[in-house]
């Protein structure tokens, strides 16, 4: 199958395979669920998914009744990439070697962790930076050197907090942020405001996409053990037999996740 990407859909409480579908077509997605009468498709209560936005667009006509959430990992994969870009601007503006060079190139991962989770009472020496700090003291160097990096990374760490703790109120004041950030975190606001009430159930509501990702992993372990699948038929065969219980008889379901 290549590099060809499936659409996946799972019932989100038993977490079973609903049905694997060869591709991402809207016309092929909307014409399998549409043969589910418009009865049972109003009984659907929550859609979780990625931010694909053809996707939120077919489960408001598919499921009318239906909550969409959009999943908070993605969220925070869209808002780290964001801030990478704005971290990779500002670190091209300072010479290879140089001390601001090397606080931004290769410390990448301390800025994307929790600010809270940083070590900040035993400092260790570091060779590229010629010196003992703590990986706050890193992380504070860093962001000193451009205020547009610095208003971004506090903007992805409060965002991330209200998600985590479930703050509507918080998250939606954060959306409508008028520091200045990085050109791609302006976009990314830009998104996340066009879809503002599924991006703000991600607070309000439990449900995720995690066992979804989970299944997404051994799929694609299963491909990478026989080094891909010419027929499709072939490859959700194997899944079968490798889950027995995972792919059930075709039927709707009341919590959907999709990807």
């Amino acid at each position: 199958m290549g590099r060809q990407l499936h659409f996946i859909a799972l019932d989100g409480q038993s977490h079973h395979v609903l049905k694997i579908l060869p591709n991402r077509f809207k016309k092929d997605i909307l014409k399998y669920f549409k043969h589910f009468p418009i009865t049972i498709r109003r009984k659907v209560k929550t859609v979780t998914m990625d931010l694909n936005y053809y996707y939120d667009i077919m489960a408001r006509e598919l499921f009318p009744n239906a909550q969409i959430i959009f999943d908070r990992f993605h969220i925070i994969q869209m808002l780290n990439r964001s801030f990478n870009s704005c971290r990779i601007h500002v670190m091209k503006k300072y010479h290879k070697g140089s001390r601001e060079y090397n606080l931004l190139k290769y410390y990448w991962k301390l800025y994307l962790k929790p600010f809270d989770d940083l070590e900040k009472t035993k400092p260790h020496y570091e060779w590229h930076l010629k010196d003992t700090l703590t990986q706050e003291q890193i992380v504070t160097d860093g962001l000193t050197l451009s205020e547009e990096s610095e208003n971004t990374y506090n903007l992805l760490q409060d965002i991330s907090k209200a998600l985590i703790n479930k703050n509507v109120s918080d998250l939606r004041k954060l959306l409508n942020c008028k520091d200045t950030i990085g050109y791609q975190m302006n976009i990314t606001l830009k998104t996340f405001k066009r879809c503002l009430h599924d991006l703000l159930n991600a607070a309000r509501f439990t449900e995720s996409n995690g066992c979804l990702e989970g299944t997404n992993r051994k799929i694609k372990q299963i491909e990478r053990t026989a080094y891909g699948y010419s027929n499709f038929y072939h490859l959700v065969t194997r899944i079968k037999l490798e889950e027995k219980d995972a792919i059930l008889k075709e039927k709707a379901s009341s919590y959907y996740q999709i990807a």
